[in-house]
């Protein structure tokens, strides 16, 4: 999970700047209105919402604006239409990138997308050019303080989870799609903080980027996450720690 792992360490430095400015609210209200939609309103019953609400509740969203997004998700608050697009596409030195977006405006959406591409390196490309690089997966992230390697196995182990990894100051742990919540659920019973729980894309095979080619991905992940329509973009490239952080900072 080279790639994603390194750039989400990044992003959960950027949280708190991503969070002054409303746009993780935003995310995550788009990303439970389209579950309960879809599985109704109700979190036990629903393992999409449940997560999302998990999710949101994580960066401190509040209870009330959860709640107003289920209601506009089962249709008992009038709101705007949302539809789930994933969009495919290469970025400099032929990185796959896979989207996920939530849009009120499929127009204004591919439009904004392809725009972003093209300015950095980039181009949009047709569906299923990439989809098969990326395996669906779990991924859990718990403080790697105080948890050393021997602990984390045997907890990975009783949870039920498939592996695991340290990546700076955390325990990334990987499970089969379907087991997230239950490995989670394992895991806070045992005292264990979770700092988040989501289902993401890894790669398969990874390209490596280095230069000016590593500047431009980067820049490229920052405004394609920084438009409100995308939920999540998972990428297959591999960039060298010092560089990856120099370029982060």
């Amino acid at each position: 999970m080279a790639g994603h792992s390194k750039w989400a360490n990044i992003k959960r430095r950027k949280a708190v700047v991503d969070q002054q400015r409303g746009k993780v609210f935003t995310r995550h209200a788009r990303e439970i209105i389209t579950a309960a939609r879809q599985g109704g309103g109700d979190p036990d019953a629903n393992v999409r919402l449940r997560s999302a609400v998990t999710a949101a509740k994580a960066v401190n969203m509040p209870n009330a604006n959860i709640e107003k997004a289920i209601k506009r998700g089962t249709g008992e608050i009038e709101g705007a239409a949302f539809e789930e697009i994933s969009y495919e596409g290469y970025g400099p030195g032929g990185v796959a990138l896979f989207l996920d977006v939530v849009t009120d405006n499929r127009n204004r959406t591919v439009a904004e997308i392809r725009h972003t591409l093209s300015k950095h390196n980039g181009s949009l490309g047709e569906n299923g050019c990439v989809a098969w690089m990326f395996e669906q997966k779990g991924n859990i992230v718990i403080p790697a303080d105080g948890l050393g390697e021997d602990a984390v196995m045997e907890l990975v182990v009783d949870a039920g989870a498939d592996d695991f990894s340290r990546e700076g100051d955390v325990w990334e742990i990987v499970t089969a799609p379907t087991e997230l919540f239950n490995v989670r659920e394992a895991l806070e019973k045992k005292g264990v903080p979770v700092e988040s729980a989501d289902l993401v894309r890894v790669p398969q095979n990874t390209v490596k980027l280095e230069g000016k080619q590593a500047e431009s991905m980067i820049r490229l992940m920052e405004a394609l996450e920084d438009q409100d329509d995308v939920q999540r973009v998972s990428a297959n490239f591999d960039i060298p720690d010092d560089i990856l952080q120099a370029l982060g900072d």
